[in-house]
């Protein structure tokens, strides 16, 4: 396989045995390798919210179209009870490409994302598990069945972003991600590509793994159970040190209250419009 690819090709160089890392109940999670760099270069950690900008867009654009494949998707896997296959291969290179630019804004790698699908030898790699088979009753509600983790990814990657000033001036000063912050980060980083991957109909796999994996698996390329295994990283398996799972727990309690206090401004501020309401009329004055 080559860091390139969106998957490895028939699933054949990424199955598990059970019991190992990345199999839960016979099901197959989307991993995640990520290479982090000896040292960042200060110049671009400190413009990384201005270098970006373009990947945003372009992931924008993207989004747009990712959705209406999804769709398409949808009902494809609903009667036949598999995810068409080019629905199949533009989500994958979508959610590869989207992981990429998010590694890169989250500081995890110095490297700048190409503009490509599957750029060679990117210090980002993501690898799906073979195409297989969809629970149509799964397919149908698949969207009630997400919700929870939904949230929970999206607390996660809430409490990141209340965190993320700081991790960026500690990024900044020492030019070295903390292990404790790589660790968690790229925690956060995995949840939000594995919710996505199911709940884009990628995998049947729910989110598992949040705060680290239990077992490793073989490095060695020569294991009987296995052709050959790509290169691994420190991500795969994730091993969260015990600050790095504090951290990470930290992000999760942040996370919870920024998304708590939203929802009281926003009902605090739809009171307050309630007041402002004259009667009779239609719409709202503001004061």
């Amino acid at each position: 396989m080559t860091m390139g690819e969106p998957w490895p090709s028939g699933g054949a160089e990424w199955q598990q045995p059970p019991g190992s890392q990345g199999w839960q109940g016979g099901e197959t999670l989307v991993e995640l390798d990520v290479f982090p760099p000896e040292q960042h270069r200060r110049w671009t950690v400190l413009l990384r919210a201005l270098l970006v900008i373009p990947q945003l867009i372009a992931l924008w654009v993207l989004g747009i179209a990712a959705f209406v494949v999804v769709v398409c998707g949808w009902f494809g896997a609903l009667f036949t009870g598999r995810l068409p296959e080019w629905c199949g291969d533009f989500l994958r290179g979508y959610f590869s490409y989207s992981t990429r630019v998010y590694a890169y804004g989250m500081l995890l790698v110095d490297a700048y994302p190409p503009f490509a699908w599957n750029p060679p030898d990117y210090p980002v790699r993501v690898l799906f598990p073979a195409p297989t088979p969809l629970n149509r009753l799964a397919v149908l509600f698949r969207l009630i069945l997400a919700f929870p983790i939904l949230i929970f990814a999206s607390w996660l990657t809430g409490g990141w972003a209340v965190v993320s000033f700081v991790l960026w001036l500690i990024v900044l000063i020492t030019g070295r991600m903390p292990r404790p912050v790589f660790e968690a980060t790229s925690a956060v980083l995995r949840a939000e590509l594995r919710t996505q991957a199911y709940t884009y109909l990628l995998t049947p796999a729910y989110l598992k793994g949040v705060f680290g994996d239990q077992t490793g698996v073989p490095a060695d390329a020569s294991a009987e159970w296995v052709p050959s295994v790509p290169q691994q990283s420190p991500t795969r398996p994730l091993l969260l040190s015990r600050a790095g799972q504090v951290l990470l727990i930290v992000m999760l309690i942040l996370g919870i209250a920024a998304s708590l206090l939203q929802s009281v401004t926003t009902d605090y501020d739809d009171d307050s419009d309630d007041y402002t309401s004259a009667p009779g009329t239609s719409h709202i004055v503001k004061l």
